[in-house]
């Protein structure tokens, strides 16, 4: 998905919509946790809908560090051969427990990456969503010389 940039220039500050829109059509992102004074980041299936993001994963690390603290930053990018893209969103993640809960995770059909059983849904609600789309291309030449 090609965006105009203003002229041209490289990096380009997308509305929320537009970042829901690449979010859309994602599946494969990074979860960040904080719990104990320990940061982690991991890959992670996901699916967005309705403004929220839905993750399916297996009981472990993140699941307890999410329980522990559920402020949390997710990323997603895609890069393609002359422009990329990143999305990083904040929130609150709960695992789901109720059956309408997790009826609303299921409809959002989260694919999984590997053929593991993953049983557990969070929901991630943002409180904030910032993207980025990149013009990729070579480091102009510098016109001025550094001091150093």
């Amino acid at each position: 998905m090609l965006f105009d940039h203003d002229n041209d220039e490289p990096i380009r500050v997308l509305t929320d919509a537009e970042s829901w829109e690449l979010l859309d059509n994602a599946r494969h992102g990074r979860l960040a946790t904080a719990a104990a004074g320990e940061l982690d980041i991991v890959p992670i299936n996901f699916r967005a809908s309705g403004s929220k993001l839905y993750l399916k994963t297996t009981p472990g690390t993140k699941l307890a560090e999410l329980t522990i603290h559920p402020q949390v930053a997710f990323e997603a990018d895609g890069i393609l051969q002359d422009e990329a893209w990143s999305v990083v969103v904040k929130g609150t993640a709960r695992v789901l427990e109720s059956s309408e809960d997790i009826a609303a995770a299921e409809a959002a059909n989260v694919e999984t990456w590997i053929p593991t059983e993953k049983t557990v849904y969070v929901e991630l609600v943002p409180t904030s969503i910032a993207g980025r789309h990149f013009l990729l291309g070579a480091e102009p030449e510098q016109t001025t010389a550094r001091d150093y």
